[in-house]
Protein backbone atom coordinates (compact mmCIF):
# COMPACT_ATOMS: atom_id res chain seq x y z
CA UNK A 1 0.00 0.00 0.00
CA UNK A 2 1.92 3.00 -0.77
CA UNK A 3 1.79 6.44 0.36
CA UNK A 4 -1.70 8.83 0.42
CA UNK A 5 -3.31 5.47 0.86
CA UNK A 6 -5.02 3.19 3.28
CA UNK A 7 -6.02 5.21 6.58
CA UNK A 8 -7.77 2.88 8.69
CA UNK A 9 -9.16 3.18 12.50
CA UNK A 10 -10.96 0.85 14.87
CA UNK A 11 -11.86 2.19 18.09
CA UNK A 12 -10.89 -0.53 20.66
CA UNK A 13 -13.14 1.60 23.56
CA UNK A 14 -15.37 -1.45 24.13
CA UNK A 15 -18.57 0.69 24.64
CA UNK A 16 -19.41 4.49 22.83
CA UNK A 17 -18.39 5.85 26.40
CA UNK A 18 -15.71 6.97 28.74
CA UNK A 19 -13.79 3.71 29.33
CA UNK A 20 -10.45 1.78 28.44
CA UNK A 21 -10.20 4.76 25.68
CA UNK A 22 -7.30 3.09 22.88
CA UNK A 23 -7.37 3.31 19.20
CA UNK A 24 -5.80 1.73 16.47
CA UNK A 25 -4.80 3.55 13.46
CA UNK A 26 -3.12 2.23 9.99
CA UNK A 27 -1.23 4.82 8.17
CA UNK A 28 0.32 3.82 4.49
CA UNK A 29 1.57 0.36 5.88
CA UNK A 30 2.45 1.77 9.69
CA UNK A 31 0.26 0.71 12.45
CA UNK A 32 -0.32 2.12 15.61
CA UNK A 33 -2.13 2.29 18.69
CA UNK A 34 -3.06 5.65 20.59
CA UNK A 35 -3.36 5.35 24.38
CA UNK A 36 -3.89 2.23 25.98
CA UNK A 37 -6.57 2.89 29.21
CA UNK A 38 -8.11 1.39 31.75
CA UNK A 39 -11.64 1.33 32.35
CA UNK A 40 -12.62 3.33 35.51
CA UNK A 41 -15.16 1.04 36.77
CA UNK A 42 -14.90 -2.32 35.35
CA UNK A 43 -12.80 -5.09 36.68
CA UNK A 44 -10.50 -7.87 35.18
CA UNK A 45 -10.78 -8.63 31.39
CA UNK A 46 -13.66 -6.25 31.30
CA UNK A 47 -11.43 -3.22 32.21
CA UNK A 48 -8.48 -3.51 29.04
CA UNK A 49 -9.22 -2.39 25.71
CA UNK A 50 -10.62 -4.42 23.18
CA UNK A 51 -6.62 -6.21 22.63
CA UNK A 52 -8.25 -9.04 20.51
CA UNK A 53 -9.31 -6.53 17.89
CA UNK A 54 -5.65 -6.18 16.71
CA UNK A 55 -4.26 -9.45 18.19
CA UNK A 56 -3.36 -10.48 14.97
CA UNK A 57 -1.48 -7.46 13.80
CA UNK A 58 2.02 -6.12 14.54
CA UNK A 59 2.19 -2.72 16.03
CA UNK A 60 4.90 -0.50 15.21
CA UNK A 61 4.54 2.10 17.38
CA UNK A 62 2.41 3.04 20.55
CA UNK A 63 1.64 7.12 21.39
CA UNK A 64 -0.42 8.00 24.80
CA UNK A 65 -1.43 11.20 25.33
CA UNK A 66 -1.53 10.98 28.58
CA UNK A 67 -1.04 9.76 31.98
CA UNK A 68 -4.60 9.78 33.31
CA UNK A 69 -5.79 6.27 33.81
CA UNK A 70 -7.90 6.18 31.31
CA UNK A 71 -5.71 6.53 28.48
CA UNK A 72 -1.96 4.95 30.19
CA UNK A 73 -3.66 2.80 32.57
CA UNK A 74 -3.27 -0.83 30.29
CA UNK A 75 0.07 0.10 28.52
CA UNK A 76 2.31 -2.66 30.34
CA UNK A 77 -0.32 -5.18 29.10
CA UNK A 78 -0.39 -3.89 25.28
CA UNK A 79 3.47 -3.58 25.72
CA UNK A 80 3.67 -7.12 26.60
CA UNK A 81 1.49 -8.43 23.84
CA UNK A 82 3.44 -5.97 21.27
CA UNK A 83 7.09 -6.18 22.61
CA UNK A 84 8.74 -4.42 19.76
CA UNK A 85 6.76 -1.61 19.84
CA UNK A 86 8.41 1.85 20.49
CA UNK A 87 6.36 3.70 22.86
CA UNK A 88 6.15 7.67 22.62
CA UNK A 89 4.81 10.00 25.48
CA UNK A 90 5.89 13.48 26.60
CA UNK A 91 8.31 13.41 29.23
CA UNK A 92 5.82 15.28 31.93
CA UNK A 93 3.51 11.86 31.27
CA UNK A 94 6.26 9.43 31.95
CA UNK A 95 7.25 10.60 35.10
CA UNK A 96 3.69 10.75 35.89
CA UNK A 97 2.48 7.47 34.51
CA UNK A 98 5.16 6.00 35.88
CA UNK A 99 4.25 6.74 39.22
CA UNK A 100 0.35 6.19 39.25
CA UNK A 101 1.18 2.64 37.44
CA UNK A 102 2.64 1.81 40.41
CA UNK A 103 -0.11 2.96 42.32
CA UNK A 104 -2.22 0.94 40.26
CA UNK A 105 -0.79 -2.40 40.87
CA UNK A 106 -1.24 -1.50 44.62
CA UNK A 107 -4.98 -0.93 44.22
CA UNK A 108 -5.26 -4.01 41.91
CA UNK A 109 -3.59 -6.30 44.27
CA UNK A 110 -6.28 -5.12 46.80
CA UNK A 111 -8.83 -5.65 44.98
CA UNK A 112 -8.07 -8.95 44.30
CA UNK A 113 -7.88 -9.63 48.01
CA UNK A 114 -11.10 -7.38 48.15
CA UNK A 115 -13.01 -8.30 45.17
CA UNK A 116 -11.44 -11.91 44.37
CA UNK A 117 -10.55 -10.81 40.95
CA UNK A 118 -8.34 -13.56 39.96
CA UNK A 119 -6.37 -11.93 36.97
CA UNK A 120 -5.11 -9.13 39.22
CA UNK A 121 -2.83 -7.24 39.52
CA UNK A 122 -3.02 -7.11 35.58
CA UNK A 123 1.07 -5.62 35.57
CA UNK A 124 3.46 -6.15 38.30
CA UNK A 125 5.85 -3.39 40.01
CA UNK A 126 8.63 -5.29 38.32
CA UNK A 127 7.18 -5.55 35.19
CA UNK A 128 6.19 -1.63 35.64
CA UNK A 129 9.48 -0.43 35.99
CA UNK A 130 10.78 -2.58 32.77
CA UNK A 131 7.98 -0.88 31.12
CA UNK A 132 8.89 2.94 31.94
CA UNK A 133 12.36 2.21 31.23
CA UNK A 134 11.72 1.77 28.08
CA UNK A 135 9.23 4.59 27.31
CA UNK A 136 10.95 7.07 24.83
CA UNK A 137 10.19 10.92 25.72
CA UNK A 138 9.71 13.30 23.25
CA UNK A 139 10.19 17.45 23.56
CA UNK A 140 6.63 18.95 22.43
CA UNK A 141 6.50 19.74 18.56
CA UNK A 142 9.44 18.06 17.66
CA UNK A 143 9.18 15.91 14.63
CA UNK A 144 9.65 12.27 14.94
CA UNK A 145 9.96 10.05 12.01
CA UNK A 146 7.98 6.60 12.40
CA UNK A 147 8.12 4.71 9.51
CA UNK A 148 12.01 4.05 9.79
CA UNK A 149 13.81 1.42 7.36
CA UNK A 150 10.97 -0.31 6.25
CA UNK A 151 9.21 2.66 4.36
CA UNK A 152 12.76 3.86 2.55
CA UNK A 153 13.50 0.98 1.33
CA UNK A 154 9.90 0.57 -0.32
CA UNK A 155 10.20 4.09 -1.82
CA UNK A 156 7.23 4.86 0.92
CA UNK A 157 7.09 8.35 2.25
CA UNK A 158 7.67 8.67 6.06
CA UNK A 159 5.35 8.96 8.69
CA UNK A 160 5.77 11.63 11.48
CA UNK A 161 4.03 12.70 14.41
CA UNK A 162 4.71 15.59 17.05
CA UNK A 163 3.25 16.59 20.52
CA UNK A 164 1.36 19.82 20.92
CA UNK A 165 -0.01 21.39 23.69
CA UNK A 166 -3.34 19.87 24.96
CA UNK A 167 -4.09 21.83 28.29
CA UNK A 168 -6.24 19.21 30.48
CA UNK A 169 -3.38 18.44 32.77
CA UNK A 170 0.62 18.43 32.71
CA UNK A 171 2.07 16.60 30.03
CA UNK A 172 -0.92 16.26 28.10
CA UNK A 173 -0.69 16.23 24.55
CA UNK A 174 -2.78 16.41 21.74
CA UNK A 175 -1.12 14.10 18.57
CA UNK A 176 -0.29 15.45 15.53
CA UNK A 177 0.41 13.08 12.37
CA UNK A 178 1.91 13.47 8.77
CA UNK A 179 1.73 10.50 6.18
CA UNK A 180 2.31 11.92 2.55
CA UNK A 181 -0.02 14.50 1.78
CA UNK A 182 -2.40 13.63 4.74
CA UNK A 183 -2.29 15.40 8.41
CA UNK A 184 -4.33 13.73 11.18
CA UNK A 185 -4.65 15.29 14.56
CA UNK A 186 -5.70 13.05 17.42
CA UNK A 187 -6.54 15.31 20.49
CA UNK A 188 -6.46 13.39 23.42
CA UNK A 189 -8.07 15.15 26.45
CA UNK A 190 -8.13 18.78 26.22
CA UNK A 191 -8.91 21.97 27.06
CA UNK A 192 -9.09 25.15 24.96
CA UNK A 193 -9.32 27.31 28.17
CA UNK A 194 -6.77 28.31 31.05
CA UNK A 195 -7.17 26.39 34.44
CA UNK A 196 -5.63 27.97 37.17
CA UNK A 197 -2.96 26.56 36.48
CA UNK A 198 -2.90 24.57 33.45
CA UNK A 199 -2.91 26.63 30.40
CA UNK A 200 -5.40 26.29 27.15
CA UNK A 201 -4.47 24.02 24.59
CA UNK A 202 -2.10 25.12 21.46
CA UNK A 203 -3.80 22.91 18.24
CA UNK A 204 -3.13 24.11 14.49
CA UNK A 205 -5.97 26.01 13.37
CA UNK A 206 -5.64 25.12 9.61
CA UNK A 207 -4.64 22.17 7.52
CA UNK A 208 -5.88 18.66 9.40
CA UNK A 209 -7.82 16.67 7.35
CA UNK A 210 -8.44 14.14 10.17
CA UNK A 211 -9.48 15.00 13.81
CA UNK A 212 -10.13 12.60 15.98
CA UNK A 213 -12.05 14.28 18.60
CA UNK A 214 -12.92 13.99 22.27
CA UNK A 215 -16.46 14.62 23.68
CA UNK A 216 -16.56 14.47 26.85
CA UNK A 217 -18.40 17.23 28.15
CA UNK A 218 -21.00 17.04 24.84
CA UNK A 219 -24.40 16.59 27.20
CA UNK A 220 -23.69 19.51 29.05
CA UNK A 221 -24.08 23.23 28.55
CA UNK A 222 -21.83 25.95 29.38
CA UNK A 223 -24.24 28.05 32.14
CA UNK A 224 -24.77 31.80 29.86
CA UNK A 225 -22.10 33.88 30.61
CA UNK A 226 -20.07 31.25 32.59
CA UNK A 227 -16.15 32.31 33.34
CA UNK A 228 -13.48 30.47 35.60
CA UNK A 229 -12.70 33.53 37.83
CA UNK A 230 -16.40 33.98 38.72
CA UNK A 231 -16.85 30.00 39.65
CA UNK A 232 -13.49 30.60 41.79
CA UNK A 233 -15.22 32.93 43.46
CA UNK A 234 -18.42 31.22 43.85
CA UNK A 235 -16.09 27.98 45.74
CA UNK A 236 -14.42 30.36 48.16
CA UNK A 237 -17.47 32.22 49.25
CA UNK A 238 -19.14 28.37 49.55
CA UNK A 239 -15.70 27.51 51.52
CA UNK A 240 -16.02 30.51 53.81
CA UNK A 241 -20.24 29.55 54.14
CA UNK A 242 -19.21 25.99 55.16
CA UNK A 243 -16.86 26.86 57.84
CA UNK A 244 -19.29 29.32 59.53
CA UNK A 245 -21.92 26.82 59.66
CA UNK A 246 -19.15 24.97 61.75
CA UNK A 247 -18.49 22.22 59.21
CA UNK A 248 -15.39 21.00 56.92
CA UNK A 249 -15.13 20.39 53.32
CA UNK A 250 -14.35 17.41 51.55
CA UNK A 251 -13.09 18.10 47.85
CA UNK A 252 -13.48 15.02 46.05
CA UNK A 253 -10.03 15.26 42.99
CA UNK A 254 -7.93 13.16 40.46
CA UNK A 255 -4.93 12.61 42.60
CA UNK A 256 -3.54 14.33 39.14
CA UNK A 257 -4.63 17.39 37.87
CA UNK A 258 -7.44 18.62 39.78
CA UNK A 259 -5.85 18.49 43.00
CA UNK A 260 -3.36 20.82 41.83
CA UNK A 261 -6.01 23.17 40.71
CA UNK A 262 -7.81 23.01 43.62
CA UNK A 263 -4.77 23.96 45.64
CA UNK A 264 -3.38 26.87 43.01
CA UNK A 265 -7.32 28.14 43.31
CA UNK A 266 -6.87 27.91 47.25
CA UNK A 267 -3.75 29.85 46.96
CA UNK A 268 -4.92 32.49 45.16
CA UNK A 269 -8.10 32.80 47.56
CA UNK A 270 -4.96 33.34 50.06
CA UNK A 271 -2.88 35.77 48.24
CA UNK A 272 -6.00 37.73 47.85
CA UNK A 273 -7.27 37.36 51.29
CA UNK A 274 -10.60 35.91 50.08
CA UNK A 275 -9.82 33.27 52.65
CA UNK A 276 -7.84 33.23 55.39
CA UNK A 277 -5.35 30.31 56.78
CA UNK A 278 -6.62 27.14 57.52
CA UNK A 279 -5.76 23.60 57.07
CA UNK A 280 -5.55 21.42 53.87
CA UNK A 281 -5.36 17.56 53.40
CA UNK A 282 -4.42 15.84 50.49
CA UNK A 283 -3.95 12.13 49.78
CA UNK A 284 -0.37 10.29 49.23
CA UNK A 285 -0.83 9.60 45.65
CA UNK A 286 -1.96 13.28 45.20
CA UNK A 287 1.26 14.74 47.18
CA UNK A 288 3.59 12.36 44.27
CA UNK A 289 1.41 14.54 41.61
CA UNK A 290 1.87 17.63 43.55
CA UNK A 291 5.75 17.00 43.37
CA UNK A 292 6.18 15.96 40.16
CA UNK A 293 4.22 19.67 38.90
CA UNK A 294 6.32 21.54 41.46
CA UNK A 295 9.63 20.68 40.10
CA UNK A 296 8.48 21.18 36.40
CA UNK A 297 6.81 24.00 37.94
CA UNK A 298 8.89 26.33 35.56
CA UNK A 299 9.68 24.16 32.47
CA UNK A 300 6.22 23.71 31.66
CA UNK A 301 3.96 25.86 30.17
CA UNK A 302 1.77 27.23 33.20
CA UNK A 303 0.46 29.69 35.16
CA UNK A 304 1.89 30.73 38.78
CA UNK A 305 5.63 29.30 37.15
CA UNK A 306 7.39 29.75 40.61
CA UNK A 307 4.72 28.77 42.98
CA UNK A 308 5.90 25.51 44.60
CA UNK A 309 2.36 24.10 45.89
CA UNK A 310 3.62 21.83 48.86
CA UNK A 311 5.74 24.56 50.06
CA UNK A 312 3.47 27.07 50.04
CA UNK A 313 0.37 25.25 50.89
CA UNK A 314 1.57 22.97 53.64
CA UNK A 315 -0.87 20.46 53.10
CA UNK A 316 -1.19 17.29 55.46
CA UNK A 317 -0.89 13.83 53.74
CA UNK A 318 -3.15 11.22 54.63
CA UNK A 319 -3.13 8.11 53.66
CA UNK A 320 -4.39 4.52 53.68
CA UNK A 321 -2.80 4.14 56.91
CA UNK A 322 -3.95 7.45 58.55
CA UNK A 323 -7.07 8.10 57.11
CA UNK A 324 -8.54 5.69 60.00
CA UNK A 325 -7.74 8.03 62.44
CA UNK A 326 -8.68 11.39 60.97
CA UNK A 327 -12.33 13.37 61.83
CA UNK A 328 -14.29 14.70 59.91
CA UNK A 329 -13.19 18.15 61.60
CA UNK A 330 -14.44 21.93 61.24
CA UNK A 331 -12.46 24.62 59.84
CA UNK A 332 -10.93 22.16 57.43
CA UNK A 333 -10.94 21.51 53.76
CA UNK A 334 -10.05 17.72 52.68
CA UNK A 335 -9.32 17.21 48.79
CA UNK A 336 -8.78 13.73 48.96
CA UNK A 337 -9.17 11.28 45.56
CA UNK A 338 -10.74 9.33 43.93
CA UNK A 339 -12.35 12.48 42.06
CA UNK A 340 -15.27 9.66 41.58
CA UNK A 341 -15.37 8.55 45.14
CA UNK A 342 -14.49 5.17 44.22
CA UNK A 343 -15.25 2.44 47.10
CA UNK A 344 -12.14 2.01 49.40
CA UNK A 345 -10.46 5.49 48.17
CA UNK A 346 -9.89 7.85 50.62
CA UNK A 347 -12.38 10.33 49.58
CA UNK A 348 -15.11 7.54 50.32
CA UNK A 349 -13.66 6.38 53.21
CA UNK A 350 -13.71 10.67 54.71
CA UNK A 351 -17.55 11.16 53.42
CA UNK A 352 -18.80 8.10 55.49
CA UNK A 353 -17.61 10.46 58.33
CA UNK A 354 -19.61 13.43 57.48
CA UNK A 355 -22.50 12.21 55.53
CA UNK A 356 -24.95 12.31 57.53
CA UNK A 357 -23.88 16.09 59.23
CA UNK A 358 -25.86 18.92 57.50
CA UNK A 359 -23.26 20.90 58.61
CA UNK A 360 -20.62 19.47 56.60
CA UNK A 361 -19.81 19.98 52.72
CA UNK A 362 -19.45 18.15 50.04
CA UNK A 363 -17.89 20.26 46.72
CA UNK A 364 -17.90 18.39 43.21
CA UNK A 365 -15.14 20.01 41.12
CA UNK A 366 -15.03 17.87 38.00
CA UNK A 367 -16.55 14.95 35.95
CA UNK A 368 -18.34 12.23 38.03
CA UNK A 369 -20.05 8.98 36.41
CA UNK A 370 -23.66 8.97 37.22
CA UNK A 371 -23.30 5.67 38.56
CA UNK A 372 -20.23 6.11 40.55
CA UNK A 373 -20.66 7.13 44.71
CA UNK A 374 -19.53 10.40 43.52
CA UNK A 375 -22.18 10.16 41.18
CA UNK A 376 -25.18 8.96 43.42
CA UNK A 377 -24.04 11.66 45.74
CA UNK A 378 -24.94 14.64 43.21
CA UNK A 379 -28.47 13.18 42.66
CA UNK A 380 -29.51 12.34 46.39
CA UNK A 381 -32.05 14.13 47.89
CA UNK A 382 -32.23 15.38 51.97
CA UNK A 383 -32.85 12.12 54.12
CA UNK A 384 -32.05 9.91 51.78
CA UNK A 385 -30.52 6.48 52.28
CA UNK A 386 -27.03 6.37 50.23
CA UNK A 387 -24.97 3.31 50.30
CA UNK A 388 -21.48 4.64 49.12
CA UNK A 389 -19.77 1.68 49.62
CA UNK A 390 -21.36 -1.89 49.32
CA UNK A 391 -19.49 -3.41 52.28
CA UNK A 392 -20.51 -0.51 54.37
CA UNK A 393 -24.44 0.19 55.90
CA UNK A 394 -25.88 2.81 54.13
CA UNK A 395 -26.33 6.29 55.66
CA UNK A 396 -29.07 9.06 55.53
CA UNK A 397 -27.89 11.96 53.64
CA UNK A 398 -27.96 14.83 55.34
CA UNK A 399 -24.67 17.11 54.53
CA UNK A 400 -24.58 20.00 52.17
CA UNK A 401 -23.62 19.26 48.27
CA UNK A 402 -22.71 21.80 45.70
CA UNK A 403 -21.24 21.82 42.25
CA UNK A 404 -18.28 23.72 40.38
CA UNK A 405 -17.47 23.60 36.73
CA UNK A 406 -13.41 23.42 36.91
CA UNK A 407 -13.66 20.65 34.48
CA UNK A 408 -10.28 19.77 32.81
CA UNK A 409 -12.17 19.20 29.87
CA UNK A 410 -13.05 21.66 27.35
CA UNK A 411 -16.65 22.64 26.98
CA UNK A 412 -19.13 21.53 24.30
CA UNK A 413 -19.36 25.51 23.05
CA UNK A 414 -15.37 25.68 22.41
CA UNK A 415 -15.10 22.42 20.96
CA UNK A 416 -17.51 22.79 18.55
CA UNK A 417 -16.01 26.61 17.17
CA UNK A 418 -12.79 24.69 16.98
CA UNK A 419 -14.40 21.68 14.89
CA UNK A 420 -16.00 24.65 13.11
CA UNK A 421 -12.99 27.04 12.51
CA UNK A 422 -10.63 23.67 11.32
CA UNK A 423 -13.62 22.60 9.02
CA UNK A 424 -11.28 18.95 8.69
CA UNK A 425 -12.61 16.51 5.86
CA UNK A 426 -13.23 14.13 8.53
CA UNK A 427 -14.05 14.17 12.01
CA UNK A 428 -14.66 11.32 14.30
CA UNK A 429 -15.91 11.51 17.72
CA UNK A 430 -15.21 9.82 20.59
CA UNK A 431 -14.66 9.75 24.52
CA UNK A 432 -17.87 10.72 25.67
CA UNK A 433 -21.27 8.90 26.61
CA UNK A 434 -23.51 8.09 23.90
CA UNK A 435 -25.71 11.68 24.27
CA UNK A 436 -22.46 13.82 24.79
CA UNK A 437 -21.07 12.44 21.31
CA UNK A 438 -24.77 12.37 19.81
CA UNK A 439 -24.60 16.51 20.48
CA UNK A 440 -21.45 16.73 19.08
CA UNK A 441 -22.19 14.80 16.29
CA UNK A 442 -25.51 16.51 15.25
CA UNK A 443 -23.94 19.79 16.34
CA UNK A 444 -21.34 19.98 13.89
CA UNK A 445 -23.05 18.01 10.87
CA UNK A 446 -25.01 20.63 10.77
CA UNK A 447 -22.05 23.55 10.79
CA UNK A 448 -19.67 21.69 8.43
CA UNK A 449 -22.25 20.45 5.62
CA UNK A 450 -19.31 19.26 3.81
CA UNK A 451 -17.47 16.78 6.24
CA UNK A 452 -18.02 13.99 7.38
CA UNK A 453 -18.45 13.34 10.89
CA UNK A 454 -18.19 10.02 12.30
CA UNK A 455 -18.99 7.72 15.44
CA UNK A 456 -16.99 4.61 15.33
CA UNK A 457 -18.69 2.25 16.20
CA UNK A 458 -16.23 -0.25 19.02
CA UNK A 459 -14.61 -2.74 17.28
CA UNK A 460 -15.18 -2.19 13.72
CA UNK A 461 -12.36 -1.22 11.18
CA UNK A 462 -12.88 2.16 9.08
CA UNK A 463 -11.59 3.62 6.11
CA UNK A 464 -11.05 6.96 7.01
Amino acid sequence: MHSGGGLKFINLTRHVEIGANSYYLEAGDQRLVLDSGMHPKLEGEDALPNLAAIADRQIDAIIISHAHMDHIGTLPVLMRRHPNAPIFMTEATAEIGSALLHNSVNVMTRQREELGVTMYPLFTHRETNRASGLWRSCPWRQQITLSGERASSRGEREITFEFVEAGHVLGAAGVLLRFGDRTLLYSGDVNFGDQTITKSAVFPETGIDVLIMESTRGDSAQPEGFTREAEERRLAAAIDRAFTAGGCVLIPVFALGKTQEVLAMIHKFRRERVLGEFPLYIGGLSSKMTEIYDRRATTTRRNFPRLQLLEELEPFVLNGQNIADAPARAGRVYALSSGMMTPKTLSNIFARRLIDDPRHSIFFVGYADPASPGGIIRRAAPGQQVSLDPDEPAQEFRCRVDEFQFSAHSSRESIADYVRKLAPKKIVLVHGDAPAVEWMRATIAAALPGSEVIVPTPGVELEL
